[in-house]
């Protein structure tokens, strides 16, 4: 199932962007998906799924928005190391 959302916007902006509307729908997707991945909120599945993309689209956009697709501090990966 889907809910279709409005939004209002600015008409401009698909402009300042160089998107279209179609195009605009997508990378705001993309981009909520990655913030609340980056957020620890949401899994990388669920972002993947959020954002309409496959998972690795979604990894390559991670690296796009230089966003870590480790949800692991080096911290907490060297104490997992130290107690293994």
């Amino acid at each position: 199932m889907t809910i279709q959302l409005t939004i209002d916007l600015p008409e401009d902006v698909f402009s300042l962007l160089r998107k279209s509307p179609t195009e605009f729908v997508g990378e705001l997707r993309l981009a909520a998906a990655v913030k609340w991945y980056e957020l620890e909120m949401i899994s990388q599945s669920k972002a993947a799924e959020l954002a309409g993309v496959s998972r690795q689209e979604f990894l390559e956009a991670l690296n796009r928005f230089k966003v870590s697709p480790f949800q692991v501090t080096p911290e907490e990966l060297a104490g997992e190391a130290a107690d293994a």
